[in-house]
């Protein structure tokens, strides 16, 4: 029987199994948003169900943080199961010998566990992105091939589409799901390799991205159909701070990930200070080699204590940076009240990650606080990603009206009217008594009765 150091890193065995496991997790969002939604428009349904797959993916990429902080990444050391089997049950054998031979190594019954919970998680999420998929072109396709006539009055493409996004959408999300999947495998064949964790953190806020989008994009669309149009107007300006604000989160989480990843929290354990000083000895060179290892130097040694050091501190001077412009775009938008209820999450967020950043340095890295500040940190993605793709550039009013009256058309031998629609009357060969009175002629006064000449 394999053990741990000989086990296929790669044993597709037990694959089908763990499909199937991440297919029930899936079921049960998919019945809640059926039943919940069941007589709802398929436009509204689509809608929530993308709002379900945000919510399922924001908790997968915390859970994530949880498994990473918890040394639970390599608690099944192959992939997708768990030495060949697809829970940690059928390894039972295997995880207690190497149990046995590291008390306290990556592999351990709770780490395989925590592992494997994440993996099915992340199979529900990717099932759940594929129903949502084919559901869009399902949609999609019943757009386009239906002609509706209501009453002798015909629904446009444009008014049958209204409510739909492209369902390029999810499908390009379907497939940036798999490329994390890929991603989630070389972070456990590769041995925790930095480069590659730090890559699939910043692939699950991807991830994020792009159904915060969808999810705005439905909401705008769900609302022109019933005929309200809304916007939020963003001056020029603003929108700039917004997008050189979301530059810099980015480039605050990549740093912080690989921070996470190198566990190099600890280097500094003061606050505003560095081991006593506010420019500590730092390698840059050697911490920030990103193609190597796990605690691997540039020069193939061991990686410096001077190396860890420079990689929290570039953290911790971006993170003033970070504050202070996240702290100013907040200020501007709470000025505009239309974005008044984003202005004070990003407060209370910027206050959170703030609590936990000095926490996890003052108080020894807790568990809660580290979790906790990469929930922070996916939670201000997902914020500022509804911002930027709910402001308008264009300056109007709210408003609301009655939707578009449908076009009418007349019914003819080639398109007949529907079989309730009563049948046109034909022209009558009599002519009117306006045409047989003379030119010269006054048209009589009219009686009391509308009907009959006076």
């Amino acid at each position: 029987m394999p053990t741990a150091a000989t086990a296929s890193l790669f044993d597709l065995t037990p694959a089908l199994r763990v499909m199937l496991m991440g297919l029930a997790v899936a079921l049960g969002p998919l019945a809640w948003v059926w039943v919940r939604n069941k007589h709802a428009p398929a436009a509204h349904r689509l809608r929530v169900l993308t709002l379900v797959i945000l919510f399922l993916t924001f908790d997968l990429v915390v859970f994530g943080a949880f498994t990473r902080l918890t040394d639970s990444g390599l608690g099944c050391p192959d992939w997708p199961g768990c030495y060949g089997s697809a829970s940690p049950v059928g390894a039972q054998v295997h995880i207690d010998a190497a149990q046995s031979a590291m008390p306290t190594g990556p592999v351990t019954h709770p780490k395989a566990w925590v592992e494997m919970i994440h993996r099915y998680l992340a199979t529900g999420v990717g099932v759940l992105i594929l129903t949502l998929t084919i559901a869009s072109w399902v949609a999609q396709w019943s757009a386009r091939s239906t002609e509706s006539l209501l009453g002798g009055q015909r629904v446009t493409r444009r008014q049958e589409r209204a409510g739909h996004i492209s369902p390029w959408w999810p499908a390009f999300t379907l497939l940036w799901v798999c490329l994390q999947g890929a991603f989630g495998a070389l972070t456990v064949t590769m041995k925790l390799f930095p480069a590659i964790v730090t890559l699939h953190l910043l692939g699950g806020l991807v991830l994020l991205v792009l159904l915060r989008a969808q999810s705005v994009f439905y909401a705008e669309a769900e609302a022109r159909a019933q005929g309200v149009f809304r916007s939020r107007y963003m001056g020029l300006g603003t929108r700039r701070l917004l997008i050189a604000s979301f530059a810099l989160l980015w480039l605050q989480i990549a740093l912080g990930g690989w921070v996470s990843t190198n566990y190099a929290v600890l280097a500094c354990t003061d606050f505003p200070s560095c081991q006593n000083s506010l420019w500590p000895a730092m390698d840059f060179a050697q911490g920030f080699t990103f193609w190597r290892e796990l605690g691997a130097g540039a020069d193939g040694g061991n990686l410096t204590f001077a190396a860890l050091t420079a990689i929290h501190y570039v953290h911790r001077l971006g993170a003033y940076v970070v504050f202070v412009v996240l702290a100013g775009l907040a200020l501007v938008l709470y000025r505009q009240r239309s974005f008044r209820p984003e202005a004070r999450w990003l407060a209370a967020l910027l206050l959170l990650q703030v609590a936990t950043g000095l926490g996890n340095v003052l108080l020894g890295w807790p568990l809660a606080a580290a979790v906790l500040h990469t929930a922070g940190a996916a939670a201000l993605v997902v914020l500022l990603t509804g911002v930027l793709f709910s402001a308008s550039r264009v300056a109007s009013e709210v408003r609301a009206s009655r939707p578009a009256p449908l076009e009418p058309i007349e019914p003819t031998a080639s398109a007949p009217g529907p079989f309730w629609a009563p049948e046109p009357s034909a022209p009558s060969s009599a002519p009117s008594p306006s045409s047989t009175s003379s030119p010269t002629t006054p048209s009589p006064a009219p009686s009391a009765s509308p009907r009959s000449p006076a």
